[in-house]
């Protein structure tokens, strides 16, 4: 994918949303610990719940 050329400044859509979304997850884990740390859980939580699905599904399916 070509990078766009602005003026003096080459601009790579990728490289700055990375950069955007990491701040965006440091400004939130600053401001807001508890949160952050509450929905760390959630996720680790919704994939675990989500890894035992597939996992019956599949027993359930092989046997």
């Amino acid at each position: 994918m070509p990078e766009q050329e602005t003026g003096l400044i080459v601009v790579n859509a990728k490289k700055l949303a990375g950069l955007l979304g990491i701040a965006l997850v440091l400004f939130f884990v600053i401001a807001q610990p508890g949160s952050a740390a509450n929905l760390v859980t959630n996720v680790l939580d919704f994939l675990r719940s989500s890894a035992e699905a597939v996992i019956t599904f599949v027993s359930n399916v092989f046997s």
